[in-house]
């Protein structure tokens, strides 16, 4: 069995993770990464196809008609048109609940990073402010405790579960939002607009799909607090750019700490660079070395079920 791997420098970019695993299902070709231009002509006569972001289109499947499936290194699966898929007969499959632990564990990062100011304080000592404080103890920019506070949290899928968990472990009030009422959910279920109006940390853990692009828009961040933080982890195409850049410079809401971007990697002119209270990194909750183990570990064992005749994690 022929298999490509369209893009694994999105997964191993320093040979700390090694795909010598799928030669168990056949003769593998390994592709650093694809361009569009390139990726019939790296599928070839490829059975397998395993991507993490790489498009792969209507067009892409008619030209190579040998593709049985197509297997992603991620949980989100945007980037293959997935109708058209199944009506070739080609089964998708996603890593799902791959990333949870290390999506909740940054989310959280940045919700300690606002509240206790751990970087802020850093760069006072590192200043000499500390050395030159008349008291022992040098605190002037306001720290908040956050238990008590209420955190909003968009999607309740296993990232959403998890992010809910610890913050009710940290004492927070948890509210959700999610498609589908949840059976038995210990937090209060509510619609959107009363999500961003009651928190004071709003969370996205939800799919990029026609309901949730731009949902983060003007009208929303109007309705919360102005020292609420907002915080996505998600997908970029979730919030309008343009509208929280606004919503920062005017005041409308404290903070923004962003994991993703609509344009990937991130485009110079994207209106959120540069904003002092938007800290933005590079796509980075899923990099932990663990978590891209345990993805090598669901793609192939997907691969395995699949060749089995009784594949998982299907999306089509």
């Amino acid at each position: 069995m022929k298999i490509a791997v369209l893009d694994w420098q999105t997964v191993s970019c320093s040979g700390d993770i090694s795909p010598e695993a799928l030669s168990e299902f056949g003769d593998v070709r390994i592709y650093p990464l694809t361009s569009p231009e390139e990726t019939a002509a790296h599928i070839a006569d490829a059975e397998i196809v395993l991507c993490n972001k790489v498009l792969i289109t209507p067009e892409v499947m008619d030209a190579c008609p040998s593709v049985k499936y197509v297997g992603l290194f991620a949980t989100g699966y945007n980037n293959v048109d997935v109708k058209a898929a199944a009506e070739r007969g080609i089964a998708v499959c996603n890593a799902g609940e791959y990333s949870t632990n290390a999506v909740a564990q940054l989310t959280f990062s940045y919700i300690l990073d606002r509240f206790s100011r751990v970087r802020d304080y850093d760069s006072a000592v590192r200043k000499g402010e500390w050395e030159s404080s008349p008291t022992f103890s040098y605190f002037p920019i306001p720290t908040d405790e956050i238990a008590g506070k209420t955190l909003a949290v968009v999607g309740y899928g296993s990232i959403g579960r998890t992010v809910a968990r610890i913050g009710a472990a940290f004492g927070m009030r948890v509210i959700i939002n999610t498609r589908t009422v949840p059976a038995e959910c210990p937090y209060e279920v509510t619609d959107l607009r009363t999500a961003a109006s009651q928190a004071d940390v709003i969370t996205f853990h939800c799919p990029l799909t026609e309901q949730t692009k731009g949902m983060v828009n003007s009208e929303l961040l109007g309705l919360m607090k102005p020292s609420a933080v907002l915080i996505n982890t998600s997908r970029g195409g979730v919030v309008r750019e343009a509208d929280l850049a606004a919503a920062l410079k005017n005041g409308t809401i404290s903070a923004a700490y962003l994991d993703v971007l609509d344009r990937e990697p991130m485009s110079p002119d994207t209106p959120l660079k540069g904003i002092p209270e938007c800290t933005i990194t590079p796509h980075i909750a899923w990099a932990p070395l663990e978590t891209r183990r345990r993805l090598m570990d669901i793609v192939c064992g997907n691969i395995r079920a699949w060749i089995s005749g009784a594949p998982v994690n299907k999306v089509n």
